[in-house]
């Protein structure tokens, strides 16, 4: 009886840690042997890591899917929330419909969305955006460069969503698809927070 229980909390253990994403490896790190440990945030509350916990997200800027020029600081004020994803990635096909529900009940309230396609054929991402009805703006990452600026936070796969906090800093992260309510919840709590 014992067993099986303790087979589904490893299982979800190991969910909760990233074994969604899009890697041969165990989706905690990036394939390597020498991939670092995830390192501990802090404990969270309402969803969010404590203010005292969170550190500044690393500078993201790029040209988008669309041809733009988006530096992610200029959102500083605003919450942000910011997913990795591949048109190649299961996983993040899948989730994009969670994504777009969430920017759609959200944008309101101070909150913007930021994709990042990462090492991904530009016309594959594109079409995947079209045809998954994605109405916020992807940065261009062929080569990961921008992931892997947050080595040691997040596996170098996607998906990954980080939710950054109206001062810049990291307030919460998935390291796997998430489901609508698991980043609403959060998005919400920042939304209230002052700026």
């Amino acid at each position: 009886m014992r067993r099986p229980l303790l087979t589904c909390v490893a299982a979800a253990l190991l969910t909760v840690a990233g074994g969604s994403a899009c890697t041969g490896a165990t989706g905690v790190g990036d394939g390597s042997a020498s991939a670092p440990q995830l390192k501990t945030v802090g404990r969270l509350q309402g969803g969010v890591f404590r203010a005292a916990d969170r550190e500044l997200a690393p500078d993201l800027a790029g040209t988008t899917l669309d041809g733009r020029r988006l530096d992610v600081a200029s959102y500083r004020g605003k919450v942000v929330v910011l997913n990795f994803w591949a048109s190649w990635c299961a996983p993040c096909r899948a989730e994009a419909r969670n994504l777009n529900a969430v920017y759609a009940r959200t944008k309101g309230l101070g909150v913007e969305f930021v994709g990042v396609n990462i090492k991904d054929d530009t016309a594959a991402a594109q079409a995947m955006q079209r045809g998954k009805q994605v109405r916020y703006p992807s940065i261009e990452d062929q080569p990961g460069a921008l992931l892997l600026a947050f080595r040691g936070q997040a596996p170098q796969t996607p998906p990954t969503t980080f939710i950054l906090d109206r001062q810049g800093r990291v307030a919460a992260r998935f390291l796997q698809g998430v489901t609508q309510t698991q980043l609403e919840i959060p998005v919400q709590v920042l939304a209230k927070e002052a700026a």
